[in-house]
């Protein structure tokens, strides 16, 4: 019982820090209930989805993921650019309308 209670308290940690980072909540759930320490370590140490670099597909326009394969929207194998876009990080967030 106290195994479970534990397990459950690393999962939602796991999964609050994954999704903080931009990845999935319940994915990083279960990796950090499954694998409660080493689960947790892992979520801490998972990338920043909004800083990685981007590109333009050449064949549609999408930006998607520097590491990315292939396009999303029409399914074009992508090489590896020479130019780069910005982390969406980068970008300035636009003021709330009031």
């Amino acid at each position: 019982m106290a195994y479970v209670v534990i397990a459950i308290c690393f999962g939602l940690a796991g999964g609050i820090v994954g999704k903080i980072k931009g990845s999935s909540f319940f994915l990083w759930f279960l990796i950090s209930g499954l694998i409660p320490v080493l689960g947790l370590m892992a979520a801490i140490a998972y990338r920043f989805e909004r800083e990685e670099l981007r590109r333009e597909c050449p064949q549609c326009g999408r930006v998607t993921k520097i590491y990315d394969a292939l396009c999303i929207r029409c399914g074009y194998e992508l090489e590896f650019p020479e130019v780069a876009i910005a982390p969406e990080s980068w970008e300035p967030r636009s003021a709330p309308h009031s």
